[in-house]
């Protein structure tokens, strides 16, 4: 079938899944007003592709049917140009505040099936077949795709990672006549009230582990025994004056516990097979699924200086320390701008056919993006001061007796009207300092492993061979 609309979209979310808002199960989002909003927002995204069709819809290389870019393996430096227009009108759909839009799983997955060898090694050719295969369905049925990674542990002292066999972690409990049966938990599932599916996938090597715990899949979101528990939602109503964002991109997060799931055989591409689990993540998926990543914190850092800019213009805050804060801002965009385009200047040819970017500026952006963050969140509300906090809603200004006294008072510096300034600076406040913008500060902070961790492994990666050369270039000419 060729890439679904909004409305087909919304239409697959009406299943039998077990998922809980609260205290409440939740079967329907368009029916539940703390999921109405983002559920429209991802449909919304879904009809980008049909409005936008050069930039982001591509005929299948077998079929010929339309399929979303993001579903391309790229083949050459030119894919890559034509995958990031697409991933660019994704990302200004939600100005980046929506990390998770199914654009992120279609780049993932369509870099694990241009990379079917790493995943076909060390005996695992039927799971790298299973993969394959998955990945065709998953563009030529226009899904919209989850993921859970991150083991749940519940003592930090005992690592990240199980050690040995632990049955509280998502583990292989039996074959079965029809594939697997699982059981176990994993954090955390973004997107889950709007996915139609679950993928499992390894998140980082786990050298000491029972090979029970070595597992890759994928099974739709009511398959029998799959649980869902969201955290506390952020939205709030739709309201465009009052609520700009948190109306419309709470993307949701759940903990996911596997009572007792089977997955289909045909379903599984990793079982038991701990040397591919440790060692499929380390070569190409950073370079492929970064640039989904990386175009979207791009679009996010260029809206919050737009943002910031647009709040210091509305209270004529003109002076040098507003500058240097909006030119910090300005240095984080650019930076991340030329860092994508560094990486995709220069690609190259991964293996296997399948061309993906220099991985090596999206490690350096992967270090430095959980600091910025916070900052760009921290400098608009230093910009907003108390204006953030004198922002009439939509209703007092269609009082007919507060109208006139808000006009008056609580107008902005030059031709900014009062309501203009309010406008701007309820959405400073929502991107900034709402439970939505909390939330999304916290998402930042370990998107992707946090800025620590992140420096600890490039540093134990990185190519020495340069900076060695330069080094020892003096280190020798001391006598």
């Amino acid at each position: 079938m060729p890439a679904r609309s909004g409305a087909q979209f919304l239409r697959g979310l009406r299943d039998r899944r077990a998922l809980w808002v609260g205290g409440e199960r939740v079967s329907d989002p368009m029916e539940h007003p703390a999921l109405r909003g983002a559920a429209q927002s991802i449909a919304a995204v879904y009809d980008l592709h049909q409005q936008y069709p050069d930039d982001c819809l591509m005929a299948d290389p077998e079929t010929g049917e339309p399929i979303a870019v993001s579903h391309m393996i790229p083949r050459s430096k030119q894919d890559l140009l034509r995958r990031h227009a697409a991933l660019r009108r994704v990302a200004e759909y939600s100005v980046g505040l929506m990390g998770r839009t199914p654009d992120y799983m279609n780049v993932t997955y369509a870099g694990f099936a241009g990379r079917s060898d790493e995943w076909g090694a060390n005996g695992n050719e039927e799971g790298a077949a299973n993969l394959v295969a998955f990945q065709k369905q998953l563009a030529r049925q226009d899904l919209s795709l989850t993921h859970t990674l991150i083991h749940a542990m519940s003592d930090k002292s005992k690592g990240n990672v199980p050690a040995g066999f632990d049955e509280t972690q998502l583990h292989t409990v039996e074959k079965t006549a029809h594939g697997i049966l699982v059981r176990g938990a994993r954090v955390l599932a973004t997107l889950a009230p709007f996915a139609d599916e679950i993928a499992v996938y390894p998140s980082q090597p786990m050298p000491g582990a029972s090979r029970r715990h070595a597992l890759s899949f994928c099974i739709r979101m009511d398959t029998p025994g799959l649980k869902f528990i969201c955290r506390d939602s952020v939205s709030l109503p739709d309201n465009r004056f009052d609520h700009p964002l948190s109306g419309r991109f709470d993307e949701q997060d759940a903990f996911v516990i596997f009572d007792d799931v089977e997955v289909p055989r045909d379903r599984v591409f990793i079982d038991g097979n701990v040397a591919v689990y440790n060692s499929v993540m380390s070569a190409s998926w950073r370079a492929n699924a970064m640039h989904q990543t990386m175009v979207r914190a791009w679009t996010k850092l260029e809206f919050a200086w737009g943002l910031a800019c647009r709040m210091a213009e509305a209270i004529g805050a003109s002076d040098p320390a507003t500058l240097q804060m909006l030119g910090e801002i300005w240095s984080y965009a650019e930076l991340t701008r030329s860092a994508v385009r560094a990486g995709e200047e220069g690609a190259y040819h991964h293996g296997n056919g399948a061309w993906f970017l220099d991985g090596r500026p999206m490690d350096a952006l992967r270090t430095v993006l959980p600091y910025w963050f916070p900052r760009v969140n921290e400098i608009i509300r230093l910009i907003g001061s108390h204006n953030v906090l004198a922002t009439p809603a939509a209703g007092a200004f269609a009082d007919a007796g507060l109208r006139p006294l808000i006009d008056k008072y609580l107008r902005g510096a030059g031709d900014t009207s009062a309501a203009e300034r309010a406008r701007i600076f309820r959405l400073g406040w929502d991107f900034a300092g709402s439970a939505l913008a909390s939330r999304n500060e916290q998402y930042e902070r370990f998107y992707l492993t946090s800025g620590a961790r992140n420096r600890q492994n490039v540093q134990m990666r990185a190519d020495r061979r340069e900076a060695d050369r330069l080094v020892d270039g003096f280190l020798r000419a001391v006598k």
